[in-house]
């Protein structure tokens, strides 16, 4: 007498059938204790809304004939986001999204406003998904679980523009302050001469401070890479001997 979707909230309300022989006229499903209520019957299946509960329950089906089960159903408790990293991606799209929580392990698809995305199961506590495209702003992010829905926010970054940086040269050993202006520049997460990274902080949507990293003399170009992409400022930076 299987269980189509032997899983569901705690909260009950979940569609489910349980299929066998001789189930028609069925009186009563029991879930435990508690009965469900019947939507469809014949020979062969019962479908019924799940009443609310909690761990494994005995569901049996109780017809003129007798009782069939039980067959176990399980109970799960609904999701909790604590964290999202990072919490903004690209308008394009693409960006592998870590979710990390409780009860994550049912986790059937994860929406990003109006678009759904299919989660990776990493563990019960770790989701990772690929963001969809989207509108630059905040939309709603909802985990959606056998056991209920969880909800927090993501925003869709448009890509950064560096437009400049001052001053335009400095030593090999590093250490020069550089102003770097732009836009949206608020999400960045990394600044590069060249390919060293640099020590950063943002001052605003328009500006990055970055202090220059030691590098062999020569000339380097400043890159600036954001949750929405990566730019590089015209001209180049140089490394005086």
């Amino acid at each position: 007498m299987p269980i189509t979707q032997n899983q569901g909230s705690t909260a009950g309300g979940e569609a489910v059938t349980v299929t066998g022989t001789n189930l028609g006229g069925a009186t009563a499903v029991k879930f435990g204790t508690q009965s469900a209520t019947i939507t469809g019957n014949t020979a062969s299946s019962v479908s019924v809304i799940t009443p609310a509960g909690a761990g494994m329950a005995g569901v049996t089906v109780v017809t003129p004939g007798g009782v069939g089960g039980p067959e176990p159903f399980f109970y799960l408790p609904p999701p909790v986001i604590i964290s999202v990293s990072p919490g903004s991606g690209p308008v394009a799209g693409g960006s592998t999204i870590t979710i990390s929580g409780r009860c994550l392990a049912s986790a059937t698809s994860v929406q990003f406003g109006g678009s759904t995305a299919t989660p990776t199961v990493v563990s019960d506590q770790e989701l990772t998904v690929v963001s969809p495209a989207g509108a630059a702003g905040e939309v709603a992010l909802a985990v959606v679980t056998l056991g209920g829905t969880a909800n927090t926010a993501f925003s869709f970054v448009d890509p950064p523009t560096a437009t400049g940086f001052s001053p335009v040269t400095g030593l090999p050993a590093g250490g020069t302050l550089v102003g770097i202006t732009g836009t949206n520049l608020l999400t960045t997460t990394e600044v590069t001469f060249g390919a060293v990274p640099a020590t950063f902080a943002v001052l605003s949507d328009t500006q990055v401070a970055a202090t220059a990293p030691a590098h062999a003399p020569g000339t380097v170009t400043i890159t600036v890479t954001t949750t929405g992409g990566s730019d590089a400022a015209p001209g180049t930076f140089l490394y005086l001997l």
